[in-house]
């Protein structure tokens, strides 16, 4: 009897055909390049290298850690092979000196370079990796570095949404040469197939590959107490997360905690039982320290761990309670190692600087395997602190979202302290996408087989909405493009008017806001036919009901106008007579919760104001005086109270003695104020004859209504109710075919705007870019136009270098704290003086775009120069130390030098941008760049 296959073996038929296909597989380059990786490739990876290898652009999304950075390296792969260039794009020089050093180590340093704002290294290789800018700019200078490009990589494409710089991603996508095969690597986002719609607009055939699947499955929890939770009811022994079903454990937990209404009681009043209950509740279900968290995450082998804290304070005090409780993460070998790397990583920094930069502090954090990780630090020291956690020696990193963006910091465990940030404007809620980005970073692909997403427990958290902000995957990728004048003058120089305006018209924003008019074009359709119906059942037999309707609506317009004139006056009468009252006055408050006889103790008038008058006080809502009641209260009170003009009926001295706090100095004047006035009896302000009875336009309308033929219908008020209905919609139809109409060409509208003023300052004429649009055309930034016209204005003419760098640090710096009340320290001399001028010159801008219909909200136009930096940019630049410039700046070093970096980026454009002949700008420029490029921001990164 023969031995017969068993299902789980192959047949050799199967077997041969299996043979076949990996000898065709390896005949291909896909097949060449998976022999590099001792890994198989996922099937989205293998599908999107498929289509590249077959000519195609793709567009990846995918979760953070899944691997879609390997299609990236296919198309490197590809370009060697084929003997062209491939470009590797990021959104930021952190993640580009990362790429480089991986393709580096793979392909060797003579085959890669690195282009960043302010750092080239070997930018004629056949790889280059490169911020989105630096190619954006290649594409409007015609860089010769272009020849021969095959494939340029967009990593983290959903940059694009961003929106100060998301309009750069949109730029290189519409001007790449068509030659140019496009590589888009996105987060998952829930309108992926549309933007691989319009992609396929502007690239061609371009394929949508989106995988929602994690490669190490996320386990979410709540942490509460002492206990951990799992967030979702899973089936026991479940070795991923399926569920969708919140855990009845923590729906019971948040009704616990949830106090009960008292009901107006006190929690004196309160029963004891109710009152015991709260105690216990609170004793189960409290906030977990930062401390605890970490302990708790060790004990159960949950480390490395990313804490996301909304705020850099809160990351370093994070660190400062993990060292001041004893806590210890790493052993002596441990912490050997680690010192060992540091001191490699930051020995080219001068000892003087290390106490200024917060070193010891930051070692020993390390040393025990803790620390922050925010853009307040100094580069290096990020650097270092990225490379440790991927070494496993730092195990508790305290982080601002910046890093759920790019760098990759993978790790076992994520924590959320709160679900809420703040945004710039106010404290919101965290939303779904921004959750999704944080939590994306638990569990290391061939490292963890889970990874885990822990929430703290918050009084009054909601299980259903972090469930909700867990289980929704609404990332919508939205386009900020918006024309620039750089953008303009580069357009137009290239393409003439016509055809920048067409271009502009093929941008995803236009592109979204023609698809978003489809759905309002429809809602306007369906309008349509109920106006109709309307309009058939508001039909009256005696004459036109429309007609009648437009008389009665405008009778009630005229009423509700004169009944507001009314309301005005009053008030306004009222506001005069609180004005005049004086301290001693008696008086009568008319209504409200302090109605009655009552003394006025302070008028309530702002600093400044004196008897009625306004002395250069710009902001009042008016008076509040402060009154002593006839019951012995003392109240401010507002315009509310007096809704009718008040009179004193008496004075009263009030004693120099009186405290308003001392219930016996309240008891004896409100008995004198009862002695003095109490036999008053106030006046009772009639009504006044209405302004609707002498008014000669509703006598009018009135009478024409009367005189109406529908007047007399004996349904005119079931016709009534239609014709209201049908007018309701009718307004509703006329305000979406408005938002139709404000969609329509919106870029190019805005870009006619732009073009406007820019031929008014003559910096184009027509399809001509003069002298000062090649000028402008040179210098990128929000604050182009004003660094341009401050060149074509001879604002930098004789400032010495630490000067200019004082006067071009306002082009890029902003304030963390907008509404600074401290006036910024300046430097003394020609750069107040110029940097006066510079205030001046963005005025006049300013007063420009308003003529124009320049919007700024809309990231169009010139914000205000911020002077804030002026001061430390000259100091440093002037070769001062860093502990002065960082005392007097009070900023982090991390910050410094961030800023410094843009300063130099702009100081190079100002030096290409300024005349070669007859100007002392240029040269300035350049050694202002050498002053600033020394110590920290020197030896802070790579790039």
């Amino acid at each position: 009897m023969t031995d017969q296959p068993t299902h789980d073996e192959p047949s050799p038929a199967e077997r041969y055909a299996a043979s076949r296909r990996r000898a065709a597989d390896q005949a291909t380059s896909l097949g060449a390049f998976r022999e590099l990786y001792d890994f198989d490739l996922d099937g989205f990876q293998v599908e999107a290298c498929q289509a590249l290898e077959a000519g195609k652009g793709v567009l990846v999304a995918a979760p953070t850690g899944s691997g879609k950075t390997i299609v990236g390296e296919f198309a490197v792969h590809l370009a060697l092979a084929q003997g062209r260039k491939c470009f590797y794009t990021t959104p930021i020089k952190a993640l580009s000196n990362q790429k480089y050093g991986d393709l580096v180590k793979r392909y060797g340093a003579d085959k890669v370079g690195l282009l960043t704002g302010d750092n080239s290294v070997n930018s004629e290789a056949p790889v280059v990796v490169m911020t989105t800018e630096v190619l954006r700019n290649m594409l409007y200078a015609g860089s010769q570095t272009l020849t021969n490009l095959g494939y340029v990589v967009m990593d983290e494409v959903h940059y694009l949404s961003d929106r100060f710089r998301g309009a750069v991603w949109e730029e290189v996508i519409i001007h790449l040469p068509e030659s140019v095969t496009l590589v888009s690597l996105s987060a998952t986002v829930s309108n992926a197939e549309e933007f691989g719609a319009w992609l396929d607009t502007v690239r061609g055939d371009t394929e949508v590959i989106v995988s929602e699947h994690r490669p190490v499955p996320l386990w979410q929890h709540v942490m509460a107490g002492r206990r951990m939770y799992d967030l979702y009811e899973e089936e026991q022994g479940a070795t991923v997360p399926s569920s969708r079903v919140v855990n009845p454990e923590l729906v019971k937990l948040a009704r616990m905690d949830t106090p009960r209404p008292t009901y107006g009681r006190s929690r004196r009043n309160m029963r004891e039982a109710d009152r015991e209950r709260e105690r216990r509740s609170r004793g189960r279900t409290w906030t977990p320290s930062r401390v605890e968290v970490i302990e708790r995450l060790d004990a159960e082998g949950l480390l490395p761990a990313i804490t996301f804290i909304f705020s850099r304070a809160g990351c370093e005090a994070a660190v400062q309670q993990c060292l001041y409780s004893g806590l210890r993460l790493n052993d002596d070998a441990g912490r050997l190692k680690v010192r060992e790397i540091v001191e490699a990583r930051t020995a080219s920094i001068p000892r003087e600087d290390l106490n200024v930069l917060g070193y010891y502090e930051w070692l020993e954090g390390l040393e025990r395997g803790i620390a922050a990780h925010h853009a307040g630090m100094l580069p290096t020291f990020k650097e270092v602190v990225e490379e440790l956690f991927a070494r496993g020696l730092v195990k508790a990193v305290f982080a601002t979202e910046t890093l759920a963006l790019g760098i990759n910091m993978p790790a076992r465990s994520v924590v959320l302290e709160k679900l809420v940030k703040w945004n710039g404007e106010t404290h919101a809620d965290i939303t779904p996408g921004e959750f999704t980005q944080l939590t994306g970073r638990a569990g290391r692909r061939g490292i963890d087989i889970e990874g885990h997403a822990v929430v703290l427990w918050q009084r009054d958290m909601s299980p259903e909405h972090l469930a909700g902000l867990a289980g929704t995957r609404t990332y919508p990728l939205r386009s900020s493009f918006r024309p620039s004048y750089n953008m303009a003058v580069n357009l137009v120089s290239q393409f003439g008017r016509h055809r920048s305006r067409e271009l502009l018209e093929t941008s995803f924003a236009q592109f979204q806001a023609d698809r978003s008019v489809v759905g309002i074009s429809r809602q306007v359709q369906k309008n349509e036919e109920g106006l109709a119906g309307y309009e058939a059942a508001m039909t009256c037999h005696l004459g036109d009901f429309d007609e009648y309707m437009g008389l009665r609506r405008r009778l009630k317009d005229r009423e509700n106008e004169l009944a507001r004139q009314g309301a005005v006056q009053r008030r306004a009468a009222a506001h005069t007579a609180l004005e005049r009252l004086k301290p001693g006055d008696v008086i009568h408050v008319p209504t409200g919760k302090f109605a009655g006889l009552a003394l006025v103790l302070d008028p309530g008038l702002p600093p400044g104001r004196v008897g009625g008058r306004r002395d250069g006080y710009d902001h009042f809502d008016g008076p509040r005086p402060l009154v002593l009641t006839a019951g012995r209260q003392v109240k401010r009170l507002n315009a509310a109270d007096f809704p009718v003009p008040v009179e004193p009926l008496e004075r009263m001295r009030i004693p120099k003695s009186f405290n308003a706090k001392s219930p016996q100095s309240r008891r004896d004047l409100a008995s004198a104020l009862r002695t003095k006035a109490g036999h008053y009896v106030p006046d009772r302000h009639r009504k006044k004859r209405s302004a609707a009875a002498d008014d000669t336009e509703i006598a009018k309308l009135r009478e024409e209504i009367r005189q109406h033929p529908c007047h007399g219908c004996d349904e005119r008020e079931d016709h009534a109710r239609w014709a209201e209905r049908y007018e309701r919609l009718r307004r509703d139809t006329r305000q979406l075919e408005r938002r139709i109409e404000g969609r329509t060409n919106t870029i190019a509208r805005t870009f006619d705007r732009v073009y406007g003023m820019l031929t008014e300052l003559d910096y184009l004429r027509g399809d001509e870019v003069t002298e000062h649009g090649r000028r402008l055309a040179r210098l990128y930034g929000e604050l182009d136009l004003l660094a341009s016209e401050c060149l074509r204005e001879g604002v930098f003419e004789g400032l010495g270098p630490g000067e200019l760098a004082a006067c071009a640090s306002a082009l890029v710096y902003e304030s963390r704290q907008s509404d600074d009340a401290m006036p910024p320290k300046l430097p003394s001399g020609n750069a107040r003086a110029a940097l006066g001028e510079m205030v001046r010159i963005w005025g006049r801008l300013d007063g420009l775009e308003e003529d124009h219909k320049i919007n700024q909200t809309e990231s169009v136009g010139q914000r205000e120069p911020d002077l804030g930096f002026a001061w430390a940019a000259h100091q440093w630049a002037s070769g001062k130390p860093l502990d002065a410039v960082l005392n007097d700046a009070d900023m982090p070093a991390g910050d410094f030098v961030r800023w410094c970096k843009q300063l130099i980026d702009v100081l190079g454009q100002i030096s290409h941008a300024a005349p070669a002949e007859g100007s002392t700008v240029a040269r300035n420029a350049r050694k202002a760049v050498d002053g600033l490029l020394r110590g920290v921001v020197a030896y802070s990164s790579v790039g």
